[in-house]
């Protein structure tokens, strides 16, 4: 009798958009922090994609922005929309209709996006510190290596990889079957989360997982490093001290967005599964889902002349002249 009634809480590989829901978590149960966390949670988002979409439309309104830098910063920035558009704006009709559903699809289409955007912020930062690399290292080969077409070819190829992976890992998750009724112990559909409730044998998608985590983490933090120690000793050539200070100021910003991108990632996916409850590693989530994208924009409007000059001049004029 309990084998029967575990086969009938199965959902069949071929049945899966019948089962038609998951169910979220959440940040809290506590009915009396729903508004609070709505208040900031929608508070956040409108923050976050107003300063992106303004650092957007500055470099896109100021001729003197039409760099290989800023170029890569406006795709972060479109990035880091996209990123806390696809996990911010279902909690917050969760929380407001206090309801904890999330479709199937819906849910295989969260974890797509979010890998997707997640990923494509790395790779951007790597990108950007080749950038800084080339401007430092080789500065009067600089226009010729990070040319139009070099660019946009980055950029490309960037996308065109993690939308196959994050394609395999959909693909792999289909294979899977769940419970009628399963619980996510998080605020949005993580893979590593979906994985660990599902009810059929997860090994291969825990070796792709792996594997893609790997490569796809570990080799653009290598870059990074690589592209930094690079600069650093060709920095130590320089006798001026002014000179070095000037070189390595226009590193200034993505040192501190890459800090603050991988220190707070890592951390939480480090900690989750040995120190925080699953409630605590939701909350603690929301530093690299939401609080990285909102300060990206910041730090760069922050210690860069050019972006603060070009803000000004866009708020200015009252409208962009695309």
């Amino acid at each position: 009798m309990q084998q029967i009634n575990k086969h009938t809480n199965y959902m069949g590989a071929g049945n899966h958009t019948g089962a038609s829901q998951f169910l979220l978590l959440g940040l809290s149960d506590d009915p009396e922090l729903q508004p609070l966390l709505f208040g900031v949670l929608l508070s956040m988002y409108l923050v976050t994609v107003l300063e992106n979409i303004l650092i957007i439309l500055a470099i896109s309104s100021d001729s003197h922005l039409h760099t290989p830098m800023y170029f890569f910063l406006a795709n972060l920035s479109f990035v880091d929309i996209c990123f806390v558009s696809t996990t911010v704006p279902k909690t917050l009709v969760n929380i407001q209709a206090q309801s904890k559903d999330i479709s199937y699809i819906g849910c295989l289409t969260q974890v797509y996006f979010f890998m997707i955007f997640a990923v494509m912020d790395g790779f951007l930062l790597t990108v950007m510190a080749y950038d800084r690399f080339v401007a430092i290292c080789h500065p009067l080969h600089y226009t010729v290596i990070m040319n139009p077409r070099l660019c946009c070819l980055l950029v490309l190829m960037c996308w065109f990889i993690i939308f196959w992976v994050a394609l395999l890992h959909i693909l792999l998750l289909r294979q899977l079957t769940f419970c009628i009724v399963t619980e996510i112990p998080h605020f949005f559909c993580e893979l590593a989360q979906i994985l660990k409730v599902a009810c059929s044998d997860t090994l291969i998608n825990n070796i792709f997982m792996f594997v893609a985590s790997a490569l796809l983490g570990v080799f653009p933090l290598t870059g990074i490093i690589f592209s930094y120690s690079r600069i650093v000793s060709s920095l130590m050539r320089i006798s001026s001290a002014m000179g070095k200070y000037k070189a390595f100021s226009t590193c200034g910003s993505h040192l501190c967005v890459v800090s603050l991108y991988y220190g707070t990632s890592l951390g939480v996916y480090l900690s989750s599964d040995t120190t925080l409850s699953s409630q605590r590693s939701s909350i603690a989530s929301i530093m690299y889902t939401v609080v990285t994208p909102m300060l990206n924009p910041f730090i760069y409007s922050l210690r860069n002349k050019d972006v603060k000059g070009a803000l000004a001049s866009l708020l200015s004029r009252g409208a962009p002249c695309l």
